[in-house]
């Protein structure tokens, strides 16, 4: 029977327990790998794919479409330039005998004929060609080349080094008992790792059937379940898992966290769920306590009731499925009582202390060695907040101007507190409890730790303006005071967040919406490290990199990068009213006057760039031509509707009456000669176009719509 030019081909690496944390990159990485490099060696079909497998352990990838043997391929090689193959009577030289008996070995042919190699140009010169039949690898010799590669490039977080049986030396991440490399029902004479390819695998450590043979490649998952008791596929043991969790739940919320769910996948290979119980006497203790030791040092799923709060009962995800579990449950909510009860002693005992009597000792906290600790930054940030809150109030967003210094200077003296010590993750959270034990202001309280927000991308924001203007204080000393040290962002580098402070300063501006001047909130903070020789202001430089983050900001709000720099590039002071001004932009080019108005507009900032001229104001007395007037008439006219609109923050209103200028723009340019020779009508006809490019870019630079 003739054997079939493709089949499926099953790799799978079978180890000690992987780790949980690095668990799905290296199954995503090894599948890959292989899949490219037999890619690579042209010995996939079109349309071929990979199926990953991990497990905590093992590694593998079933690959459909898998040539037996690539495809001879027809190669052209380039030998030498002729000047350096021929002599002077076009005689054969040694480097050519030389060249072509080393590429004869290569390609495994007894000799070649220097006369029948192809004379061609490479480019630049003549030069010898060789042309020659490449046989295609074939797929034992193929594999074993891309399985070398693959391991060698797997992401291990730490490679160990142990013994085989024969003494020899091996480095990988754990090791390794097993290789089997199957095409469909063949073994592919392969080794990895000192081990040789075969057919036999293991199942579950405990629920197992024993070894297992696998007789073709396709059968390998599903006997593997069957028998072995071991869900290979990542994707599909985490989907399990996950709908168990919510089935389990019933009516209840599960907090199932993408990275407990992915650290609990990579720790089970047939998982179970399991309900488990606590004591209510612990909900005293704030849930976020509960919850962050369960999940931390236990990997277990809080539930909370519909409207979020903890239940006391939790769900476990088990690598072991009986008919009787009770000794698992009991032995899980007798291992999580401990923890449980160590999260209540450090919340009762950080009471006994109130925040404010925890902060003089933030002293005793290193913050920067060239900026002080943890309590000088403290005392910058009241002082920051505070001037913010002026500010903010003179704005018409009203601040409580103490409640926020006082924010202020209990936001960081959780730090201090025994629960922020075994779970920095609570720092902030703790904060807000503590403080309203202590009997503070509510605003107070949460400025404690709305004051951290935004977090990362999407987050909420500061509810409150006493957490807004904490939150702000807190995200521009961090700005200001580390750029001044000169540890700015560079590359993919940025060790103190710097690129997240800044997002999150420009997201409170814009979306609150704040009509705060950047330059003023700079300008504050710096007043804050007034006396401090080590930070260097750094005003310009870290304006434009606000910018930047404003530009980014937009363009992750869909708009275009003409559009974006048409406001951008104007460097508006605020920017509570940057999305107005982008909408009104868009609506603006959509009109059929804009391309002409823009186009225009670049014009004239052009002249107006290349003058060195002083631009005074305009003497109508001294127009010659009539398209100046009409230009005149026209602004003028337009005037008073774009000021009024621009001052009642109708943006959009204001370009619309803008549009009406085309025409005598148009007329302007085809009429007039602007660098006239006579001195004073040239200087005329400059104020007359700083007058309208003036009135143009109020609201954008519209010639960056022609750019």
């Amino acid at each position: 029977m003739s054997q079939p030019m493709t089949d499926s081909l099953l790799i799978e690496l079978f180890t000690e327990e992987l780790p949980p944390k690095a668990l799905a990159r290296l199954g995503e990485a090894f599948a890959q790998g292989l899949f490219d490099g037999l890619g690579a060696r042209d010995l996939l079909e079109a349309g071929a794919t990979v199926t990953p497998f991990a497990t905590p352990r093992r590694l593998g990838a079933l690959v459909s479409g898998v040539r037996r043997t690539a495809p001879d391929r027809e190669q052209r090689e380039k030998v030498l330039p002729l000047t350096v193959a021929l002599d002077a009577n076009g005689a054969p030289t040694a480097p050519l005998g030389k060249k072509l008996a080393a590429l004869a070995k290569s390609v495994g042919v007894a000799e070649i004929d220097w006369q029948t190699l192809e004379r061609a140009s490479d480019g630049k010169a003549d030069a010898f060609f060789y042309r020659y039949t490449a046989r295609g690898a074939t797929l034992a010799d193929g594999l074993q080349a891309a399985l070398d590669e693959t391991l060698t490039k797997l992401p291990i977080p730490k490679v160990m080094s142990y013994q085989r049986p024969d003494g020899t030396t091996v480095h990988f991440v754990r090791p390794a008992h097993s290789l089997i490399a199957l095409y469909g029902a063949e073994i592919v004479p392969v080794s990895a790792l000192g081990l040789q390819a075969s057919n036999l695998t293991q199942g579950h450590r405990f629920l197992s059937q024993g070894t297992i043979e696998i007789p073709h490649a396709a059968e390998y998952a599903g006997l593997l379940e069957s028998r072995g008791r071991v869900v290979a596929s990542y994707a599909d043991r985490r989907e399990r898992i996950r709908t168990a969790l919510l089935k389990e739940a019933g009516a209840d919320k599960v907090i199932m966290p993408d990275s407990l769910l992915d650290e609990v996948n990579s720790l089970v290979e047939w998982p179970v769920i399991y309900p488990c119980h606590f004591e209510e006497a612990f909900l005293a203790v704030p849930q976020e306590c509960l919850i962050l030791t369960m999940q931390t040092n236990q990997k277990y799923f809080a539930l909370t009731d519909a409207e979020g709060h903890l239940r006391n009962r939790f769900l476990i995800a088990s690598n072991l499925a009986t008919d009787t579990p009770q000794s698992i449950i009991t032995g899980n909510e007798r291992v999580v009582r401990p923890r449980l009860a160590d999260a209540k002693f450090f919340f009762d005992q950080d009471r006994k202390k109130t925040l404010a009597s925890r902060v003089p000792q933030l002293a005793n906290v290193v913050y920067h060695n060239k900026i002080g600790n943890q309590l000088d930054r403290v005392q910058r940030l009241q002082q920051i907040a505070g001037h913010l809150a002026d500010a903010m109030n003179a704005t018409g967003a009203p601040v409580d101007k103490a409640a926020a210094m006082r924010g202020a200077e209990l936001a960081k003296a959780d730090l201090l507190t025994d629960m922020v010590g075994e779970f920095p993750e609570l720092q902030g959270t703790m904060g807000t409890y503590y403080a309203r034990h202590d009997d503070e202001a509510e605003d107070v309280a949460l400025a404690c730790s709305e004051h951290y927000r935004p977090r990362f991308a999407g987050d909420a924001l500061p509810a409150g303006n006493v957490s807004t203007a904490v939150a702000l204080a807190d995200k521009l000393e961090t700005l200001i005071g580390i750029w001044g040290i000169g540890l700015q962002p560079t590359g993919e580098k940025d060790p103190f967040a710097l690129r997240r402070h800044a997002l999150g300063i420009l997201r409170m501006l814009i979306e609150k919406p704040l009509a705060l001047s950047l330059n003023d909130v700079l300008g504050l903070t710096e007043q804050a490290f007034a006396g401090i020789a080590a930070v260097k202001p750094s005003r310009e430089a870290i304006t434009d990199f606000l910018f930047d983050r404003v530009r980014g900001y937009l363009k992750d709000k869909g708009y275009t990068t003409n559009e974006v720099e048409a406001v951008v590039s104007l460097r508006p002071q605020q920017l509570h009213d940057i999305l107005a001004r982008m909408e009104a932009v868009r609506t603006f080019a959509a009109l059929p006057e804009a391309e002409a108005l823009a186009a225009a507009n670049k014009r004239i900032t052009n002249i107006l760039k290349k003058t060195d001229e002083a631009i005074g104001s305009v003497d109508v007395s001294l127009f010659q031509e009539a398209a100046e007037g009409a230009l005149h008439e026209a602004i003028e006219r337009v005037r008073p509707g774009v000021e009024a609109a621009f001052a009642g923050g109708d943006f959009t209103a204001a370009l619309r009456d803008l549009a009406q200028l085309r025409d005598a723009v148009d007329r302007f340019f085809n009429d007039v000669m602007v660098m006239a020779e006579d001195a004073k009508l040239r200087a005329n006809r400059l104020a007359l176009l700083a007058t309208l490019h003036s009135l143009a870019n109020r609201v954008a630079d519209i010639s960056k719509l022609a750019a």
